[in-house]
C-alpha cells in the first residue's frame, strides 16, 4: 500500500498541476532537450505555460526563451496593475506572452512587421486567451511608408536600406511610433533589428511619457555605429541607463577583431528607467 501511495501521490501532483496551468519544470526540460534535436528553421509546436506555441526555428526560440522567462530581461514593477506596453519588434510573441503573464490586466501593443512571422505571432497570442493584447503586422520606422526587406525566418529580419549587403526578397509595411505615445507608457520594447536610432530620434520629444525602456542596439560591419546617439537620446530623457551583451557577459580579446553574425559585430541591450520606476 505504502509503494502504491508513493507511485499515485506525483501523478497526482502532475495532474493538479496541469488543471490549474502550472508549469511542470521537468516535462519543460525535457520538451526543451527534444528541441535541441530540432534542425534549424523547421516548424514545430510546443505546449508552453498555459497556451501551444508555433516555433519558426528551434535555436532562436531556446534562445529567445532563456533571456525572457529564465532570465526575466524584461522584469519590472510597477505601481500601476495594469500598465500599458509597447512591443515593437514582437516576433512570435514571446516577450508579449511573459509580459501578459506578469501583468495579466495589462493593456499591450504589439508590433511585427514579418508577414510570416506575424500570422504565428497571431496563432500564439490566440492559443493563451489573452484579452488586451492588440497586434500590429506594422514595423517601426519615423514614417509611414513601405521600405524594403529579407526574412530571415526566425528571431530576425533585415532592412536593407540599413545594411546594404542585404538583398531584399519583399517589403514591409513601417510606421512612426509617435501616434501611440499619446498615454503614459509604463514599459517600451524596441528590439527592431536596426531601425532604433531612427525611432528613437523621431520620437525623443515624447519619451517624457515612457517610464522604462529597452532597446536592443545593433552594430552593422562597417558602418557608422550610433550607440552615442541612443545613448545622448536616452539620456537627455532622464532615463537611468544600464547595459548588458545579450547571451554574453563578456568577449574574449575584442581588440583582435569582432566576430560578425549576421552581418552584425555587435549588439548591445540597454534598459532604461526613470528614478523612481526601478
Amino acid at each position: 500500500m505504502i509503494k502504491l501511495k508513493r507511485f499515485i501521490a506525483p501523478e497526482i501532483k502532475r495532474f493538479i498541476k496541469r488543471k490549474l496551468g502550472l508549469l511542470d519544470k521537468n516535462l519543460q526540460k525535457d520538451s526543451f532537450e527534444e528541441l535541441k534535436k530540432i534542425p534549424r528553421y523547421t516548424k514545430t509546436k510546443l505546449q508552453f505555460k498555459k497556451g501551444e506555441l508555433i516555433i519558426p526555428d528551434s535555436a532562436s526560440f531556446l534562445f529567445m526563451q532563456k533571456e525572457i522567462f529564465e532570465q526575466h530581461i524584461y522584469k519590472f514593477q510597477s505601481e500601476n496593475i495594469k500598465p500599458y506596453i509597447i512591443d515593437g519588434g514582437a516576433n512570435i510573441g514571446l516577450a508579449t506572452i511573459y509580459l501578459k503573464l506578469l501583468y495579466p490586466s495589462s493593456t499591450i501593443l504589439a508590433f511585427e512587421p514579418d508577414a510570416e512571422i506575424f500570422n504565428i505571432l497571431k496563432k500564439n497570442i490566440e492559443s493563451f486567451n489573452f484579452k488586451g493584447v492588440g497586434l500590429v503586422q506594422k514595423g517601426l520606422w519615423n514614417e509611414e511608408t513601405t521600405i524594403s526587406f529579407k526574412s530571415e525566418g526566425a528571431d530576425a529580419g533585415f532592412i536593407s536600406t540599413l545594411d546594404e549587403t542585404v538583398t531584399a526578397t519583399n517589403s514591409i509595411n513601417v510606421v512612426s511610433l509617435k501616434p501611440y505615445l499619446n498615454r503614459t507608457i509604463d514599459f517600451l520594447k524596441l528590439d527592431i533589428e536596426g531601425a532604433e536610432t531612427i525611432v528613437l530620434k523621431d520620437i525623443a520629444n515624447d519619451l517624457g511619457k515612457v517610464k522604462r525602456i529597452f532597446v536592443e542596439y545593433h552594430s552593422f560591419v562597417g558602418q557608422v555605429q550610433t550607440l552615442n546617439e541612443i545613448i545622448n537620446i536616452l539620456t537627455k530623457a532622464n532615463f537611468r541607463i544600464y547595459m548588458s551583451i545579450p547571451g554574453n557577459n563578456s568577449l574574449n580579446s575584442p581588440l583582435m577583431g569582432l566576430k560578425s553574425y549576421n552581418n552584425m559585430d555587435f549588439q548591445l541591450n540597454i534598459f532604461g528607467y526613470k528614478e523612481g520606476n526601478q
